[in-house]
Parts: structure tokens; sequence; C-alpha cells
């Protein structure tokens, strides 16, 4: 049975586009929905993995949110 990896994807939108970055290696992809941006970034780090089979991983980062106070315009 072949290894499983667990990966972290941070997405952002970009005009029509949602951009999906992978936190543990540096690809990314893109895709017109968060489903399709998602599916191509799994195929890119795929990819990248087999191309790159001694890929630095790194550790998961710790995520997480904050708040600051807003301004008035």
């Amino acid at each position: 049975m072949s290894e499983q990896w667990t990966f972290t994807a941070a997405v952002h939108q970009e005009e029509d586009w949602y951009i999906a970055q992978c936190l543990e290696v540096d690809v990314a992809s893109q895709g017109p929905t968060i489903p399709e941006a998602l599916a191509n970034l799994r195929e890119a780090v795929e990819l990248y993995l087999a191309e790159v089979p001694e890929a630095e991983i790194t550790p998961t980062p710790l995520v997480t949110s904050f708040q600051v106070p807003g301004t008035a315009a």
C-alpha cells in the first residue's frame, strides 16, 4: 500500500479565478471554482512530487485568524 500525504491549501480569489496554494510545498494552481482549483492543485502537487522525489516538504504551518480594529473611512 502506498503512503498517503495530507497537505494544506490556502485559497483566495483573484477576479474570476480561485488560486489554491499548497502550504507544505511551493506549488500553486487555479480554477474557476474552489473545487476545481483544489483538484488542479492536487494534480499539480502529485506531478511535482513525481518529478522531484526528494522534494522538501515543510511541516504544516499553524493556520489561524486574528482581528484588528477597522478604520472609519
